[in-house]
């Protein structure tokens, strides 16, 4: 009996193994199609994105603020 489980589980295996080689395959052949972007569209994107989260911040903090002097208020 302990013959028959220990195909059964070496078939089950190699099965992983091919099934494990097969997603590195595929992941490989995924990041091959990846484009970088240009020097230029990096520099570009990212200060766009200090851009709003700076301008995002600020919308928050007057808000945080608004809210927090209504609280004030209400309570005093």
């Amino acid at each position: 009996m302990s013959d028959s489980h220990n195909t059964s589980a070496s078939a089950k295996g190699s099965g992983n193994e091919s099934a494990l080689q097969g997603f590195w395959k595929g992941l490989k052949s995924e990041f091959h199609k990846i484009v970088w972007p240009g020097r230029e569209a990096l520099i570009k994107q990212s200060a766009a994105v200090v851009v709003v989260s700076v301008i995002v911040g600020a919308i928050i903090a007057i808000i945080d603020r608004g809210v927090l002097y209504g609280i004030d208020f209400l309570l005093k």
